[in-house]
């Protein structure tokens, strides 16, 4: 008879998201409103918490929605948070938000990324970056990092690869870090090992000393970009919680120019 595996305790995935946290019994308890010593009779399996208290904690570890629903099943309830896809009908305004958002920062670059980097979508500006990538890079599931750092992606085009590549990996290993993701942190050592090190701090005077510019060749003219990222601050659904529309900016007249003849 196959084992089965046994559910994670609400304690330990407690504790665990608490020390990612960087906090303390006593922090946690003061955030949220309890008592420490209810924090760590739940934490040692004394005490059950209700789903509302589950929530309460999660929200102050500021705990992404997926896992939120991790705990609540370890604490024995229902998730809380659907996980819908984005092709699914109730997905129609997100949809439209997306495409307002890409749609209107043209001429400039803008795409959207899910928890692990893969491209969900990407504006008419996009392929100007991307030009010349190997095939294997840009086929569904395309993972934007990888095509960035690969060296048969866009790593050769970049100026400051050694720079831009530094601020992608210190990025990368934060949000690993913070998530736990496994995925992610498999993602960085893979992206780590890519030819391109060596950074420095930028040249770019008009853009380097407020951001890490992206300076890439682009049909033979060096464009530089400061970049933004936006997410969705009130979503309730797992995989909205967790998209990112990544938007690049001109960090230069000549930037601004070549796009807008684009």
């Amino acid at each position: 008879m196959p084992e089965v595996a046994e559910r994670p305790q609400i304690g330990s995935l407690l504790r665990d998201w608490r020390e990612r946290r960087r906090m303390s019994q006593l922090d946690l308890a003061l955030g949220a409103g309890v008592s420490a010593r209810h924090v760590s009779f739940i934490e040692t399996g004394r005490s059950k918490p209700s789903a509302e208290m589950v929530v309460q904690l999660a929200d102050h570890l500021d705990v992404p929605l997926r896992d939120r629903n991790a705990l609540l099943l370890a604490a024995g309830f229902a998730p809380a948070y659907g996980h819908r896809d984005l092709a699914e009908p109730e997905m129609g305004p997100v949809r439209d938000a997306i495409d307002r958002v890409l749609r209107g920062h043209e001429p400039f670059p803008a795409l959207v990324v899910d928890r692990h980097w893969g491209l969900v979508a990407a504006n008419r500006t996009v392929p100007l970056l991307t030009a010349g990538a190997a095939e294997h890079l840009l086929e569904p599931p395309a993972n934007v990092l990888r095509l960035a750092l690969h060296p048969e992606g866009i790593a050769p085009r970049i100026a400051n690869l050694g720079e831009w590549r530094a601020h992608l990996l210190d990025r990368l290993g934060r949000q690993a870090v913070a998530s736990g993701d496994p995925a992610l942190f498999a993602l960085h050592e893979e992206l780590a090992g890519y030819p391109g090190g060596g950074g420095g701090h930028s040249v770019d005077l008009e853009a380097g000393e407020i951001a890490v510019p992206l300076r890439i060749l682009v049909d033979g003219t060096e464009l530089s970009f400061i970049s933004t990222a936006t997410t969705f601050g009130t979503a309730i659904d797992v995989t909205v919680s967790e998209l990112s529309i990544e938007s690049f900016f001109p960090a230069d007249d000549v930037t601004a120019a070549f796009l807008q003849r684009s």
